[in-house]
């Protein structure tokens, strides 16, 4: 195995407007939205830790101070659950000051995916890092960023988690030229494209939230211009470093992932996850399936 890098930071944008989910979000971060009891924001969050990546920039905005608030301790609400003799919530409160060490960078504009990853340019440093966006959720039992993590120190470079979507929905997406490699889920990508046409698109094999990224991406970013959206993208700039050899940055790799994905950027997705989770879950399960089966059959 080649000595590259270990990496050991995440970073999670979390500064988006969250307009899809107005008048929720107009006080509330998109990011804080439960799912069942939980914001959708800790499961990324202990998906990075439970990586080994114990280092977590936060890219946030205005209006994002509650995400700082939660992971922080709350003493006085501890201190009224602890009076209460309430062991249970008491450690789920202080359970997501305890994940990983956060840290915080505003983004102060807009200006897209790539711009929010150069916002963490200084706290990374020259180290290949972890991008989680928080729309994506990762089921915990498919351990994909720890396979990507693997494949980083296989070969160097960067690495993606693609995704099969169907055809009609490449538009939405990044998507891969891609090549086979000696292992059956890991691709060379050697194109990307951001968005394109269903007719254009190179394949179905879309890019999900999950990164991992050579820090030469940051250099990269700094000379991208606007592209799709008139935002910088974060696809453009793994477009140039998927051109590279080892020693300025590249290549690309992608990893094929056949796992179980939660979709929170939408309202109908969202609401899936949510069904999902609860019917998951070993308190909730055994009432509201029953429940669940009892209202389709109401409803026909």
């Amino acid at each position: 195995m080649a000595d590259f890098d270990p990496v050991t930071k995440a970073v999670v944008p979390a500064a988006g407007l969250g307009t899809r989910f107005l008048p929720a979000t107009k006080a509330t971060p998109k990011e804080m939205l439960p799912i069942v009891d939980k914001p959708a924001i800790q499961y990324v969050v202990e998906e990075a830790a439970f990586a080994g990546l114990l280092d977590v920039l936060m890219v946030t905005g205005k209006n994002k101070r509650s995400i700082e608030d939660h992971f922080d301790r709350a003493f006085e609400l501890e201190e009224a659950l602890e009076a209460k003799g309430d062991e249970q919530r008491l450690s789920q409160v202080r359970e997501p000051a305890s994940l990983a060490t956060l840290h915080y960078v505003r983004q102060g504009e807009p200006k897209g995916l790539g711009h929010a990853v150069l916002c963490a340019k200084h706290h990374v440093g020259d180290h290949p890092f972890a991008c989680l966006l928080g729309d994506d959720l990762i089921d915990h039992r498919d351990q994909l960023l720890k396979r990507m993590i693997e494949v980083r120190a296989t070969f160097g470079g960067s690495v993606i988690a693609l995704m099969e979507v169907p055809r009609e929905q490449v538009s939405l997406y990044g998507v891969a030229t891609i090549e086979a490699t000696s292992e059956d889920d890991v691709v060379r990508v050697t194109d990307l494209v951001e968005k394109p046409p269903v007719d254009e698109a190179p394949s179905n094999w879309a890019i999900i939230g999950r990164y991992v990224i050579d820090p030469a991406v940051f250099e990269v970013l700094e000379n991208t211009p606007p592209g799709r959206g008139g935002e910088i993208q974060l696809t453009d700039a793994l477009r140039t470093l998927a051109g590279r050899g080892s020693e300025e940055g590249g290549p690309v790799h992608g990893v094929l992932f056949r796992g179980r994905r939660y979709d929170t950027g939408d309202k109908l997705d969202y609401l899936r996850t949510v069904v999902k989770f609860a019917a998951d879950r070993e308190d909730l399960a055994p009432d509201f399936v029953p429940w669940l089966r009892e209202f389709l059959d109401e409803i026909g």
